[in-house]
């Protein structure tokens, strides 16, 4: 199978300390490799998000998490409850484990995780070979693009590339629950 030129592109970004704007389930979001902290300060410059609130990370699959979840911070039923909700559309807080730099877990001793089914992340996150940041690509407090077209033509001068594809189609974003307590902290 032949990669898309714009993954492509957008995959080298990433590797190259970028930023980019890629389709997930339901908005446009931001990304950049989450270990790359030059790279993290720059998508939160652009989103004019402050990094005390912390970032999601959003994988193809569960072992892209492996060494990021501390799963022994987790009773069982917990550990089971966010491992049969992926993958889907389905972001967790979790306990991070020390691998876990603080500019994605902001003032938190937690971590946002995703494990998606949507295409265009699958193949953005198995290209670049690990998670990627995502958060909505938009300015912090503005409503997320759920179109292309609706991107911030401003914020798109900002990203290094574009990935390919379109949103899943959801009329929200994600929701976000604290899976050592179930609670809903975004429906």
């Amino acid at each position: 199978m032949s990669v898309l030129p714009e993954l492509t592109t957008a995959v080298d970004a990433l590797r190259r300390g970028g930023v980019i704007a890629y389709p997930t389930e339901a908005v446009w979001g931001l990304g950049c490799d989450p270990f790359d902290q030059a790279a993290v300060m720059r998508l939160l410059d652009i989103k004019q998000r402050p990094v005390d609130k912390g970032l999601i990370l959003i994988a193809s699959t569960p072992a892209q998490l492996d060494g990021l979840i501390d799963w022994d911070g987790l009773s069982p039923p917990q550990r089971d409850a966010v491992r049969a909700s992926w993958p889907g559309p389905n972001t967790w807080v979790v306990p991070a484990s020390a691998r876990v730099p603080r500019w994605i877990t902001g003032d938190h001793d937690s971590v946002a995780v995703r494990v998606s089914a949507h295409l265009s992340v699958i193949g953005l996150c198995d290209a670049f070979g690990g998670p990627l940041v995502s958060t909505s690509a938009n300015l912090a407090g503005l409503p997320p693009a759920f179109l292309r077209d609706a991107l911030d033509p401003a914020l798109l001068q900002r990203v290094d590339a574009i990935a390919p594809g379109e949103t899943g189609g959801m009329t929200a974003p994600t929701s976000i629950r604290d899976a050592r307590d179930n609670r809903l902290l975004r429906a």
